[in-house]
């Protein structure tokens, strides 16, 4: 599984909200999900940017 588990959590965390009319959050976590789709393929795709913890890339704190 890896790290998809945090996608799970995230629609999990969607699917409550959609129930509870929380649209605001609902939005919010449909983009956490894309942002971490991204994130987790590219550390699929490019483990070696990342330090072996679960941290960012040193050279991406900070950046926008």
């Amino acid at each position: 599984m890896g790290n998809d588990w945090i996608i799970e959590v995230l629609a999990d965390l969607q699917s409550f909200a959609d129930h509870n009319d929380m649209p605001l959050l609902c939005a919010q976590l449909d983009e956490a999900m894309l942002i971490a789709t991204v994130e987790v393929a590219t550390r699929r795709h490019h483990p070696a940017q990342w330090s072996g913890d679960d941290s960012a890339p040193s050279d991406a704190i900070g950046k926008d």
